[in-house]
């Protein structure tokens, strides 16, 4: 199976969240700056926020991904490691996080990347894992959810209306 090329109609949604005067804000991203990694990073790097801004992207209802961008550098999470195999974003992000892959070890449903990535704002390893273990809902559920468990779930549900 070739790698699918992540274009505006594949993007489901992209969104930004970030903290601005102490307070959480998010808004809704054009798909047109979330279909390559450079260009997105580009955009969240461009947003005024305190301690870093956080970029979800939603890709042809099958995963999100998890963007980190601060000071530090840009962090990666993929909610579903098969994905890599499947879309260019995916293959993309985890290149940049450095995750090395064989084919045969990624299992469907199961994510990939820094776990860690929003433990500091209140979302540990082990509840990012169980949101997104929900094989059930759709990747901009499975967001809603770690948005509402991070603080910010009202914000997130409106960008996610606005798209």
């Amino acid at each position: 199976m070739s790698v699918q090329t992540v274009d505006m109609a594949s993007v489901d949604f992209a969104v930004a969240a970030w903290r601005e005067e102490g307070r959480w804000v998010a808004s809704a991203m054009p798909a047109r700056i979330a279909t390559e990694i450079k260009p997105l990073i580009a955009a969240l790097r461009q947003l005024p926020a305190e301690g870093g801004v956080l970029g979800f992207v939603g890709v042809g209802d099958e995963f999100f991904l998890l963007l980190r961008v601060d000071a530090a550098g840009v962090r990666t999470f993929i909610s579903d490691s098969v994905a890599v195999l499947d879309w260019s974003l995916a293959e993309e992000a985890a290149e940049l996080a450095g995750i090395i892959w064989e084919e045969d070890d990624l299992e469907e449903f199961v994510p990939i990347g820094d776990m860690e990535l929003v433990a500091d704002l209140g979302l540990g390893s082990e509840e990012l894992a169980f949101l997104v273990d929900e094989s059930d809902l759709y990747p901009d559920d499975q967001v809603k959810a770690i948005a509402k468990a991070m603080g910010f779930g009202d914000q997130v549900a409106a960008a996610l209306k606005a798209r």
